[in-house]
C-alpha cells in the first residue's frame, strides 16, 4: 500500500510539473523510483536504469495528456516539433544505450553542473527583442540528437534542455514549454524502446519488469499525473515569462544540488 500511494502521490507532482514547465516529470519520479526500488530490494546495479527507464515509459503517456492541454491554447510549434523529432528519436535510443554502460554516480556528478549552467542562461536571458530563427535541418537534427541523449540518459522528457533551446531561437516562454511537452513523446518512446532491449535480460530487476521498465510503477504515476499535467498546463498560461524562466531555474537548481548530493554521499 505504500509503494502505490508513493507512486500516485510522484504522478501528481510530476504530471503538475510536466504541464507547467514541460520538463516530463522525469526530475521528479527517478529519485522517487530510486527510493521505492531500494525498499523493495532491488539490486544495486540496476536500482538507477530501471529507475530512468520506468520514468521515461511514464513521460509516453503522461506527455500525451500535456499535448492536449496545451494544444487547447493552440501554443505549441507544431512546425519547431516536426524538424527535431528525427534527431530526437535516434537521441532517444543512443542516450538509452550510454546510460546501460555507465554507473549512476557518474550519470549524477555529468548532470548536475549541466543543469546549473541551463538555470543561469534562463535567469540572464533576455525575454525580448532577440529574433533568431530555427536552425536548419542538420542543425535541428543535430540539436534533437543531444535532446534526445541527454533526455534519455537522465529519464527526462527534454524540458531541461529543449526550452532553453527554444526559447534561444526566440520562441516566447509558453510556447517553448508547450513545444517541449508535445517534443516530450518522441524522446520517451525512443528512450522507453531502448531500455526495454538494454534491460531485456538484466538480473536483479524488480517483478513484472519488461527491461528495465516496471509495469506497475507505470500505471501508479501515469493515473495520478493524467490529473495533474492539464493542472499544470492551465497554470503556464495564466502566468508572465519571467514567472515561467524564474520557475523553471528554480526547478533546474534543486535538481542539480540533489544529484550532487545523491552521488557524492554514495
Amino acid at each position: 500500500m505504500m509503494e502505490v500511494l508513493l507512486y500516485l502521490l510522484t504522478g501528481g507532482i510530476a504530471g503538475t510539473l510536466a504541464g507547467l514547465l514541460g520538463i516530463g516529470g522525469g526530475v521528479i519520479i527517478v529519485p522517487v523510483l530510486v527510493f521505492v526500488f531500494q525498499y523493495q530490494g532491488v539490486h544495486t546495479s540496476v536500482i538507477m536504469h530501471v529507475a530512468i527507464g520506468t520514468s521515461l515509459a511514464t513521460i509516453v503517456i503522461t506527455s500525451l495528456f500535456s499535448i492536449r492541454a496545451h494544444q487547447r491554447h493552440g501554443a505549441i510549434r507544431w512546425d519547431a516539433f516536426r524538424r527535431i523529432t528525427p534527431g530526437i528519436l535516434a537521441g532517444g535510443l543512443l542516450g538509452a544505450a550510454v546510460a546501460d554502460s555507465l554507473p549512476s554516480d557518474t550519470l549524477r556528478l555529468l548532470f548536475a553542473p549541466f543543469m546549473v549552467a541551463v538555470a543561469l542562461q534562463l535567469v540572464l536571458a533576455r525575454t525580448s527583442g532577440t529574433h533568431r530563427p530555427l536552425p536548419g535541418p542538420v542543425g535541428m537534427f543535430g540539436a534533437g540528437t543531444f535532446i534526445g541523449t541527454i533526455s534519455a540518459l537522465f529519464g527526462i522528457g527534454g524540458g531541461t534542455i529543449s526550452v532553453p533551446f527554444l526559447a534561444w531561437c526566440g520562441v516566447a516562454a509558453r510556447n517553448a514549454v508547450a513545444t517541449s511537452a508535445a517534443i516530450g513523446f518522441p524522446i520517451a518512446l525512443s528512450g522507453t524502446i531502448g531500455f526495454v532491449i538494454a534491460g531485456w535480460s538484466a538480473a536483479g530487476r524488480p517483478e513484472w519488469s519488461i527491461g528495465y521498465v516496471t509495469a506497475p510503477a507505470v500505471l501508479g504515476i501515469v493515473v495520478a499525473s493524467s490529473i495533474g499535467a492539464p493542472y499544470g498546463a492551465k497554470l503556464t498560461h495564466r502566468l508572465p515569462d519571467r514567472i515561467l524562466r524564474l520557475v523553471f531555474a528554480g526547478v533546474l537548481i534543486a535538481m542539480a544540488i540533489k544529484m550532487f548530493l545523491g552521488a557524492s554521499g554514495s
